[in-house]
């Protein structure tokens, strides 16, 4: 059994701190707010984000990142993307040996266009990192906390690496795959949020199942066009970080970007659905990330063009779905065509 830092107490990182505490470790729970801290401490819950969930006795609440960790060599890394590169500054001024990171967030850096490992890499000095691993996947953390079936993936540079933090998580409910291809997970993982915004739209529009349908299967077409520009597997966005991971997101109420892009379609601007939200909507940055990665690599992605629109343009979400709906004639089969002279 080891000591295991987890880094943020938000839904997902609580969620996954049950998780190895179900499996018999030593779970650190780090947060900035003390009143989290008491109450984690006090009575093992974390009401603001996981409701009626009790906490095990072996997840203990900390407010001091040094002694979080404290002889720690695992880190699990449950920020949202825009909090990584402080969180990680911070982190490099305690940490007393080199760290295994673990990262569950999903998003895309605007600007520099970094995924989150990248951004590890580039915040961490190498003598202070051992290896980068992402756990990603279909899961919400209700329901992970509920101890419900879910399976992710783990993928790393190092799959060693990424074998043992399957051990760490993997029990009877919590089934963790290994994946050699980390761009394919990282960027299935952050792009799918995109296509949950626009689906929730169309929901908030009252569209129905047969646009959602479409939505998220040429939404799985943009995510795999992208991703395999960028070097990842075609083979990766059928499974579980690809369509596994868009279903769930797409579908469920439990998905805050569904939830913010639902909204939206019923005529809330940005500014209002994120105030309700409460929590980050990653989808919104990734969107503006992936629509530079568009131009940068030349790749067409029209779904991600029109939520751009509407999230940065005023763009009306009933006018951009009526665009998509008109654009040119097409061949289905050409995307699949493309996909693999993309990988030759």
């Amino acid at each position: 059994m080891e000591k295991i830092t987890v880094i943020g107490a938000g839904s997902w990182g609580t969620a996954l701190a049950l998780v190895l505490a179900d499996n018999g470790h030593e779970v650190r729970l780090w947060s900035h707010n003390p009143t989290q801290v008491q109450e984690i401490n006090q009575f093992h819950t974390n009401s603001r984000y996981l409701p009626e969930i009790s906490l095990p006795q072996n997840i203990v609440g900390y407010s001091s990142l040094h002694e979080a960790l404290t002889e720690i060599e695992t880190i699990i890394l449950a920020v949202p993307t825009k909090a990584i590169r402080e969180v990680l500054k911070k982190v490099c001024k305690v940490i007393e040996m080199p760290l295994t990171i673990v990262h569950v967030s999903k998003g895309i850096e605007p600007d520099s266009l970094l995924r989150i490992s990248e951004m590890i890499e580039e915040e961490m000095p190498k003598e202070q990192l051992k290896d980068v691993v992402v756990l990603s996947g279909p899961s919400h953390a209700e329901e992970v906390s509920l101890r419900h079936p879910t399976t992710v993936t783990v993928s790393s540079k190092n799959m060693k690496a990424a074998e043992n933090v399957q051990d760490l998580f993997m029990n009877t409910n919590f089934r963790v795959y290994t994946n050699p291809d980390l761009i394919g997970v990282e960027i299935g993982g952050a792009l799918k949020n995109i296509i949950a915004l626009a689906a929730g739209i169309t929901d908030g529009l009252g569209y129905g199942d047969n646009a959602k349908a479409a939505l998220i299967t040429r939404g799985l077409a943009e995510i795999a066009r992208l991703g395999t520009r960028m070097g990842a597997s075609p083979l990766t966005f059928a499974g579980l970080t690809g369509i596994g991971d868009l279903i769930v997101t797409c579908t469920s109420v439990h998905s805050r970007n569904w939830r913010a892009g639902n909204l939206l379609g019923k005529g809330h601007n940005l500014e209002e659905v994120l105030e309700s939200m409460g929590m980050v909507v990653e989808g919104v940055r990734t969107t503006k990330a992936a629509f530079q990665l568009a131009e940068k690599y030349g790749v067409t992605m029209p779904i991600t063009e029109a939520l751009y629109n509407v999230l940065f343009n005023n763009g009306s979400p009933k006018d951009e779905v009526d665009s998509l709906m008109s654009r040119g004639k097409t061949n289905e089969m050409e995307d699949l065509t493309n996909l693999l002279e993309d990988t030759r």
